[in-house]
């Protein structure tokens, strides 16, 4: 799953900073349906992510049943917590 396109898809833009309030909210419900009827592990991660970095993912234990997955999205969270550290 392409970034832009995802955020294209969800917020009709791939620009975050052009994104207002009202289409945000409507665009994260979009996601958080697509999340919860979503098979494929892959999508579903992807998904999680998008929303983690946008801070309105599901709790990990409520996201991912399997603690393989769980430990691929902390693995993800500690990642994107140390690109942030490298940016300041």
């Amino acid at each position: 799953m392409d970034f832009d396109d995802q955020l294209n898809r969800y917020f009709g833009t791939a620009d975050l900073a052009a994104i207002h309030p009202e289409a945000l909210a409507a665009g994260t419900e979009r996601m958080r349906v697509d999340f919860g009827l979503e098979t494929n592990p892959g999508r579903r991660f992807a998904l999680w992510a998008l929303m983690h970095m946008l801070g309105v993912a599901p709790d990990l234990d409520i996201a991912f049943k399997d603690a393989a997955e769980r430990d691929l999205a902390r693995d993800f969270m500690d990642m994107v917590d140390r690109a942030g550290d490298g940016a300041d």
